[in-house]
Parts: C-alpha cells; structure tokens; sequence
C-alpha cells in the first residue's frame, strides 16, 4: 500500500535553510516541513542534554505534522541527538557533521580550517571524525561565537558580521589553512563575505549537498512504497513569527510566511 509522507527538517534557527535548498534541489517533488528553533538559538553554547532535550521536541512535532523522514540540520544538534532520536523513532534520521574526510581530500597545502560552534569542536563526534580522516593534515579548529546570532539577524554583509569573520579566519590562514571546512548550516550564508575576506582561492566545503544525497537514499530504501505528490513547504518558529518570516524570506529569496510553534512545542 503506498503512502505520503513529508520531510522534516530543524535547525536552530534559520541556517538549516542552506540545507532546505540542497533537499529541495534533489527531491523536488516532496512535501517540506521545516523548523527553526529560534526562541532557543544559539545551541553552541548551550549543553549537550538541553540540545538533545529540544531535538526530541521538535522531532516530536514533525512526526506529528506527518513527517516520515527528518533531517537534523545542525551539527551541534546531530552531535548531542542523532543515536538518541533514532533510538526513539523508526523512520529515516539523517544528521550533519562537519566534513573532514572531502576536506582533508581538497587541501594541497595539508592544513585544514574548521569553522564551527564551540558545541560541535567539543562533541565526541567531531573527535571521532578527526581520529577517523584527518590522518597526516593538520587541522586547525575555530570556534566563532557570534556568527549564528548575525545570520539569524539577517546580517550578512554588516561591519559587525565582517569583522567577526575577519578575526575567526586570521589565525587559519596565519597556519597555512587552503580549505576551510563550514561546520554550522548558517556559515553557508556567509560565503561571499568569507570569501571576501579569505580570497577566491580557499576552498570552502559544505556538507547540505552530500545530506540530500544521503536522504534521498535512505527514503528510496527504507519507505520504497511512499509516493511524492505534495511539492508544499511549511515553516515554523519558535521565536517571533514576523522576524523569522522576514528573515526566511531574505535567506530563501522568496516569501515565506512562518507560523508559530504550538505552545507544548516552544
């Protein structure tokens, strides 16, 4: 018997947008749920059991809207949640990580910047990564406070953004960094200011491309009898409806009207 379905998608806020853009690209005709937990962002500096305390909340809220399948669009996030969740839930979870192993492949001067939030250098899952791949590269970690709280502003190319930018990608380019890893969904946004600032030549990786491809295997293996008949988006927040509709609408280069989380979700 064939069903329908949708894919959930949350982040922290808005950054998990870059990654929306790569899942729209690749399953286009599917229904997208998408969820920005703004009234609780950043998630860099809060704890790994708040973080998987809100990531069960909001996977709880996806699989109620008719979500099948659920992306963790943030590192941090899959770093505290992503074993937890699939404990919990029996459809198809698919996490971020920062990208060592395509990093560690681009780089010809063999050190590698990775730009993240403190939450995710901290996680063992990036320590796992780096005794996994990073092998004989050096890799030279940033934490950048602040930068998810520009993006969420909308602030992509203010004095404020670019100097923040300016002083987390000094000391990867004093070590000789060619290759920077963006190891949080809002750093996407930024990338013509980092390249702005770092020069045309420094290879900038991203993992919401390889995250599609990665969903949309596992929806084409684990739910092979679903059917894609609803191409529709709906977005939520749980901070302010007015700022996140402004802001989405500028980050997707369209009109997004977000609704509210329902309270027992906020």
């Amino acid at each position: 018997m064939q069903s329908s379905g949708a894919i959930g998608v949350f982040d922290s806020g808005v950054g998990g947008l870059s990654v929306l853009h790569h899942i729209r690209q690749t399953l286009p005709h599917e229904r997208l749920i998408y969820v920005a937990d703004s009234g609780h962002v950043p998630y860099g500096d809060k704890s790994p059991e708040y973080i998987e305390q809100r990531s069960h909340t909001l996977a709880r809220f996806l699989v109620g809207q008719g979500a099948d399948a659920i992306v963790i669009a943030c590192n941090t996030a899959t770093a505290a949640a992503v074993a937890s969740l699939r404990s919990l839930f029996s459809i198809p979870i698919v996490g971020m990580e920062p990208a060592i192993k395509p990093a560690v492949a681009a780089t010809k001067s063999r050190v590698v910047g990775v730009l993240a939030t403190v939450g995710t250098l901290e996680s063992a899952r990036f320590a796992a990564l780096l005794e996994r791949y990073a092998g004989e590269v050096e890799i030279v970690t940033q934490g950048c406070p602040g930068l998810v709280e520009q993006v969420e502003l909308g602030e992509l190319n203010s004095a404020k953004t670019r100097a923040l930018i300016e002083r987390y990608i000094a000391p990867l380019l004093d070590r000789g960094a060619d290759t920077f890893i963006l190891g949080c969904t809002h750093y996407p946004f930024l990338v013509p200011l980092i390249r702005d600032v770092a020069g045309e030549n420094i290879v900038l990786v991203d993992t919401g491309a390889a995250v599609a491809r990665q969903l949309q295997y596992r929806i084409q293996t684990e739910l092979p009898q679903r059917i894609e008949e609803d191409t529709s988006a709906q977005f939520f927040t749980s901070g302010d409806a007015a700022q996140a509709s402004r802001i989405m609408s500028a980050l997707c280069d369209d009109t997004v009207a977000a609704q509210r989380l329902p309270r027992e979700f906020i």
